[in-house]
């Protein structure tokens, strides 16, 4: 029997026809060998290549559109000559450019057109200016009277759908692309709106791969790159990601290609990131203070002899810089809104030596209980929120994020929110940070986010801080109505110290804080006590012990306080036992996730907010064994630790099944001896 021939690709007849019309629309378009612009040449040449190396990336056909706009969006079409390859989507309908594990699916962006078009996308974000790249797949075969059938795929690959991309719409020619078509297809393009759910799976999904990008990064830095402290590592990665970030049209990002290693007096590859980081920070009109502290920090491990010195025609610096753009570009450049740089900080904790001292508490408050403290702090658009021990701004981004939500809904104009937002990220957020180390990853988080950074200080909260603002408004007292806070345990009082301070100079508000139980249990009377006198105590929620699983395995309690109120023994207090927040955690370093949503967390965590706020009313997954309104002494100060108490009293229900237990057992018994008469009387 003849072995079936094998089917050939017909790509030359789907690439005639397709290019067939961009000639016809008069369209400048450029075929894989041709050059499109330098940028986006380089971008595709540097993306690792869809087989798994460097280098190498090429759209079948590309070009450069501009809208009435006169925004510029590239167009990458890749062509295949296959039936059923146009397009491969995972289980939630998304191109499926990942494995499991995270990794490149190099099987699918070979095998389908539009997969391999949103992997030359996925290069455009991570390395060049363009935020917002049209991605096109087309597919064909011959049918059985030799006649050409096609299918075309068209996608929008932006920073607002974080890469993963989104179908546009249905199509059967290109000629959405000519120049008289162009402006309406935009205008379909920016109606394209994820949902809330699509966009926290998607962020999810990025924070996955953001920590394994970290972990190899660390991992490669560590091994591979000696002579380098564990702060200047810190700071190489902060400094490398501020001169990468750009502003539009005014600071370019800086490229790999613009550091040429030199020894040349004032043009080494450390004065150049120097002079690019100073243009970044002018341009974001940063206090002066701030402005120079930020550079000299950066400058003294920018410009040492040892990272600048060439060695086969490349400096360490250069080498470092490289890997820090490769590994983690895409996720700063599209805009996530995550605690990018708290997961940095989780990463480099181990950099900084903290381990080996008594600061080795210096934890990261998971981004979901970040989210939690904002919210009890009751959080909003005209807060003013403040936070004693900073550590990478975690809780800060979290509040500035809830503030910025409010204000979007709460606007009807655009420029009226702008301006609100400005106002949020210079006047309305202040942290205080100790270590200078950490001080800059908090800066760099604000900056990342937006640039909230304008107060963060580099002071001892306890020691030097006085309430006014750092910058700006210097002599004016910070009007704080909302404090968060994750204090060092290590700290007096489990690090109630921190909270007596913030909460005594405030005058009206709320706080919520994220401490180890024992500071409401013996730890912190003293504190407790001062506390009571000028603040209410609303509600103790007692966290999961597994919170910080990997990092720390303390008991963890929140506390929430109404600021400005002294405690009445009378007023009623709610202890939450919320042990089982509905997540399941573990601890293993090759899994992909260690977070896993098994009982309606989502919910539990937005019940527990309105629990506090409504009281049990609000009561829904929660029984009222986790739920309980008690009292405590003002004057006592151990006793905010507490649970639901076991009513041992017998109800009458309770009597019923007694009774019901006992005469199913009786019956039970009757019919046995019954049945053992009959056997042995023979019956």
């Amino acid at each position: 029997m003849a072995a079936k021939a094998a089917v050939k690709s017909v790509e030359p007849s789907i690439a005639d026809l397709a290019n067939g019309w961009l000639k016809s629309y008069k369209l400048d378009y450029k075929l894989e060998q041709e050059s499109l612009n330098t940028e986006i040449d380089t971008a595709l040449n540097d993306y690792f290549s869809k087989n798994g190396g460097v280098g190498g990336n090429r759209p079948d056909c590309k070009l450069l559109l501009q809208d009435k706009a006169l925004s510029f969006y590239p167009v990458l079409i890749e062509y295949k000559g296959y039936k059923n390859k146009l397009v491969k989507l995972d289980s939630n309908g998304q191109v499926d450019n990942k494995t499991a594990k995270n990794k490149p699916n190099f099987k699918n962006i070979n095998a389908y057109a539009v997969n391999g078009a949103v992997h030359y996308a996925n290069a455009l974000l991570h390395h060049t200016s363009y935020t917002d790249i049209i991605a096109i797949g087309m597919t064909g075969y011959k049918d059985e009277n030799g006649s050409l059938q096609y299918s075309i795929g068209v996608y929008y690959v932006s920073k607002s759908n974080f890469g993963v991309g989104q179908k546009i719409d249905d199509y059967s020619d290109f000629s959405f692309l000519r120049k008289e078509n162009f402006d309406s297809f935009i205008e379909k393009v920016k109606s394209l709106q994820l949902s809330q759910e699509e966009i926290d799976r998607l962020k999810e999904q990025r924070e996955k791969e953001i920590d394994a990008s970290l972990v190899k990064l660390n991992n490669d830095i560590y091994q591979n790159e000696k002579g380098l402290g564990e702060n200047d590592r810190v700071y190489l990665v902060a400094a490398s990601i501020i001169a990468t970030i750009g502003i539009p049209g005014k600071v370019a990002p800086l490229e790999k290609s613009e550091l040429k290693s030199s020894s040349e007096e004032g043009n080494t590859d450390g004065d150049i990131l120097v002079r690019k980081i100073k243009a970044f920070l002018n341009e974001k009109k940063l206090p002066k203070e701030k402005k120079e502290l930020i550079l000299r920090t950066l400058q003294n491990t920018l410009t040492t002899d040892n990272i600048n010195r060439v060695k086969n025609g490349e400096s360490q610096l250069k080498r470092v810089f490289t890997k820090i753009v490769d590994d983690l570009g895409i996720y700063y450049k599209i805009g996530l809104t995550t605690d990018f740089t708290g997961k940095l900080f989780n990463e480099m904790y181990g950099w900084l030596g903290f381990s080996q001292d008594k600061l080795n508490d210096v934890v990261l408050t998971p981004a979901y209980v970040a989210k939690l403290l904002v919210k009890l702090a009751r959080v909003n658009k005209d807060s003013y929120v403040w936070d004693f021990a900073t550590g990478s701004a975690g809780l800060l981004v979290a509040a500035m994020n809830e503030m910025l939500n409010d204000a979007k809904e709460k606007s009807t104009s655009p420029d009226e929110y702008q301006k609100k937002a400005t106002e949020i990220k210079a006047t309305q957020l202040l942290g205080i940070e100790l270590l200078s180390s950490v001080y800059m990853l908090a800066i760099l988080n604000m900056i990342l986010m937006g640039d909230g950074s304008s107060n963060i200080l580099n002071k001892d909260s306890l020691m030097d801080f006085t309430g006014k603002y750092g910058f700006g408004k210097t002599k004016k007292k910070f009007p704080a109505d909302a404090f968060v806070l994750n204090p060092p345990y290590s700290a007096p009082g489990n690090g109630m110290n921190f909270v007596e301070k913030a909460l005594s100079m405030m005058h009206k508000g709320y706080a919520a804080i994220i401490i180890q139980n024992s500071a409401g249990s013996g730890k912190a009377i003293k504190y407790n006590k001062k506390i009571l006198k000028h603040s209410t105590l609303l509600a103790s929620i007692k966290m999961p012990i597994d919170l910080f699983i990997g990092k720390s395995s303390v008991q963890t309690n929140v506390y929430v306080f109404r600021v400005g109120e002294t405690h009445q023994k009378d007023d009623i207090v709610k202890f939450i036992d919320f042990s089982k927040d509905g997540y399941t955690r573990s601890n293993r370093k090759k899994a992909s996730n260690n977070l896993k949503d098994t009982d309606h967390a989502k919910e539990r965590y937005q019940e527990v907010v309105d629990l506090v706020r409504f009281g049990k009313g609000k009561l829904c997954l929660f029984t009222e064994r986790e739920y309980y309104e008690g009292t405590i002494d003002p004057k006592n100060g151990a006793d905010w630790n507490q649970t639901a108490p076991i009513d041992t009293k017998p109800t009458l229900e309770d009597f019923k099944k007694t009774v019901s237990d006992y005469l199913v057992w009786e019956v039970s018994n009757l019919l046995k001896n019954q049945n053992r008469e009959d056997e042995r009387l023979g019956k």
